[in-house]
């Protein structure tokens, strides 16, 4: 056993606090911890193979283990389920430490499948030896037809009933690096007539002979994640074994390959008040996103998207760029909870929780994404004023920044109309509206912008009231226009702003895309069944002009450009090349 078995188990509630009402998961372990199962002890684990980005249905997973572990006063112990070295890498390990860290979870330990392969390879010995498990010969395909059908049962293998001494001789030769991979697995020996398919003799091991990332040369044959998974959480001391849905039907195997451990090891305790429990929950699923990260890593190896960390992407990484905090992920995965049955959620639900979470964090600036010159005829020229700027209205104690003002300004092109109709209370002929942080200004009833020889209106002309001036009296007085921003010509900067929009154009790719592939033919999703469904506008790149003071923003600063939407500062950004995500709009 691991010696996270030490520990002190905390009320979850203090005496007296409002009790939030608990999910089912969370009723389950209460009622383990009144029952003293497992000592009183909380052990949970995430268990993510190396083979790609976390996603953001990873993130309700660990939201769940890491949270129950913190809760219930036990430990969360991060465990890679490296046993395939043909897909995995020290990359994805480095980016899944780092988005677990980033949505605020610390593990126990951090700890690898492949620790323990000789316990595994030991184990599988002992269990060919006690007549549980065999080498089959069999090809793929014959072990899949020769299994049977839900409805039909299976035949025995023809080498089901081969000598121990010989199907340990051959288990050796699995691991010696001379056999073809593929050539032989090792079978748990279960029942080839059961209901549950995952019992009709399932393989433990098979050959791939490749080096792994871990353990170098030492392995030829790897084990399978079913005979992996319920031994290592065994070893470890997990209490509680908490996975999707797609798992029920594994969890009476997981059960028996722990009641092996168990017996092989010479544990001799009470299975049900010493063992880890496998529990499944519902998997997080989102509308006009595709999780599996096969698809996802085709998608960075095409060039679709510029790497596993683009916006655009469901990965943590992806969504980090985009500019969502940590916090609002956390609270959308609480605010729609756990069950036990699938179900698909608006993706407008988790953009409306990033929107009320960076309502409250999120520094007000002023960018100006499709300008047009505006000129004060009756400023002063040469003179520069500046203004205050609050960072944000919600949190006064997050203080101000100045912003320069001038003669000539920046403003968003569609905030002038030139035939404007009557309802249209921005600047047109006549009409009067506030500079944000500024003056009310109007523009003349005749001759108010200048137009190119295309049509194109080039400089829009007003006049100020310098008693206006925001924090003066006369700024109280009251106009139908509404309040615009702005940014100087001659004290901005340039930036580029990345608007981020939907990768796929429809609400489930996941089923659209799959249903596409098999009436084209194919076994399996490719890039051409995937282009059909993307979303050709999901970016668009544009030159803006805002305030100097985004110079002083660091790499993932949470903004709110005003009237225009939620922006973060990309990792690319640089003082003299300023990079913009918008995160989500205002309003959906």
């Amino acid at each position: 056993m691991s010696e996270n078995t030490n520990i002190n188990v905390v009320p979850a509630q203090e005496e007296g606090s409002t009790k939030k009402s608990l999910n089912f998961i969370e009723e389950m372990v209460e009622k383990d911890l009144q029952e003293g199962k497992n000592g009183g002890r909380i052990q949970t684990r995430f268990p993510p193979e190396p083979n790609g980005y976390l996603h953001i249905g990873h993130a309700k997973a660990i939201a769940l283990d890491f949270g129950i572990a913190k809760k219930y006063g036990g430990v969360c112990n991060l465990r890679m389920d490296d046993t395939n070295p043909q897909k995995e890498d020290t990359e994805y390990v480095e980016a899944i430490k780092r988005d677990i860290e980033w949505l605020g979870f610390k593990w126990g330990k951090l700890l690898y499948a492949s620790d323990y392969f000789q316990q595994l390879w030991d184990l599988a010995v002992e269990l060919i030896k006690e007549g549980k498990a065999y080498v089959d010969e069999q090809s793929a395909e014959e072990i899949a037809r020769q299994k049977g059908t839900p409805t039909q049962a299976g035949q025995n293998s023809p080498y089901r009933d081969r000598p121990v001494e010989e199907s340990l001789a051959l288990f050796e030769q699995m691991n010696s690096g001379t056999m073809e991979p593929g050539k032989m697995v090792l079978r748990a020996k279960i029942d080839m007539a059961s209901p549950n398919m995952h019992f009709r003799d399932p393989i433990m091991y098979r050959v791939l002979n490749m080096p792994h990332w871990r353990t170098g040369n030492k392995w030829n044959a790897y084990p399978m994640y079913d005979y992996t998974h319920g031994q290592c959480d065994y070893w470890e001391g997990v209490t509680h074994s908490l996975c999707t849905l797609e798992f029920v039907s594994h969890r009476p195997l997981y059960d028996l390959f722990v009641d092996w451990a168990k017996i092989a090891g010479g544990d001799d305790k009470p299975l049900d008040d010493n063992r880890p429990r496998q529990t499944e929950f519902n998997k997080l699923n989102l509308t006009h996103i595709l999780l599996s990260k096969r698809n996802l890593l085709m998608l960075v190896k095409e060039g679709v998207v510029s790497g596993w960390d683009d916006p655009r992407m469901p990965t943590i990484s992806g969504f980090r760029r985009r500019g969502y905090s940590p916090e609002s992920i956390v609270k959308f995965i609480d605010k729609i909870g756990y069950t036990t049955f699938d179900a698909l959620n608006e993706m407008a639900l988790l953009e409306s929780a990033a929107r009320e979470d960076l309502n409250g964090r999120a520094t007000r600036v002023s960018v100006v994404l499709n300008p047009v010159k505006l000129i004060l005829t009756n400023y002063p020229e040469g003179q520069v004023e500046m203004m205050t700027a609050q960072n944000n209205p919600e949190r006064p104690k997050d203080g101000t920044h100045e912003i320069a003002f001038s003669r000539e300004l920046w403003i968003e092109r569609d905030d002038f109309m030139e035939d404007a109709p009557k309802k249209f209370f921005r600047l047109g002929p006549g009409k009067e509206v506030r500079l944000k942080n500024g003056y009310i200004i109007k523009c003349p009833e005749t001759n108010c912008c200048k137009k190119d020889a295309d049509g194109n209106i080039v400089e829009i002309y007003a006049e100020y009231d310098p008693d206006t001036r925001s924090g003066l009296p006369g700024a109280d007085r009251k106009i139908k226009g509404k309040t615009l921003h702005w940014v100087s010509c001659d004290h901005c900067v340039e930036a580029e702003v990345r608007n981020y929009d939907r990768l796929w154009l429809v609400e489930n790719p996941r089923d659209e895309v799959a249903a596409y592939s098999k009436q084209q033919g194919k076994d399996r999703i490719d890039i051409d069944d995937m282009r059909k469904y993307l979303n050709p506008h999901s970016l668009e790149v544009v030159k803006a002009y805002g305030e100097q003071w985004l110079t002083n923003c660091k790499p993932l600063d949470y903004l709110q450009f005003q009237r225009i939407g939620y922006y973060n500062v990309d990792p690319e950004s640089m003082p003299d090349h300023l990079v913009f995500n918008r995160t989500v709009g205002l309003k959906s």
